[in-house]
């Protein structure tokens, strides 16, 4: 089970969703180190090092919604509030 299940509707297409997300993937990788790679229509992602050691996780882009399930290691559970905040930040800049 996921520690964090964020699912949130957009009205852009599949294309276009996809590309945002790809965006989103980026940032994440040049700011905590996250490795990760698209899977048919969903990215996998994953941190070996850094502040973000240990997380893993999927973002899957569908026509009408993205869902963002992420599992955080033990250490990490404690900022779980602000990760979900911090997600939801990245997320609403996809209908932007």
């Amino acid at each position: 089970m996921a520690s964090i299940d964020i699912k949130k509707p957009h009205t852009l297409g599949l294309a276009t969703a996809k590309e945002k997300v790809g965006k989103v993937a980026e940032r994440l990788q040049s700011k905590l180190g996250i490795t990760w790679k698209w899977e048919g229509d969903q990215v996998a992602f994953h941190a070996e090092s850094g502040m973000a050691k240990g997380v893993k996780g999927t973002i899957a882009v569908s026509e009408a919604n993205v869902h963002t399930q992420i599992d955080l290691p033990f250490l990490l559970k404690a900022m779980k509030g602000t990760i979900e905040k911090k997600v939801q930040e990245e997320l609403s800049g996809l209908d932007a």
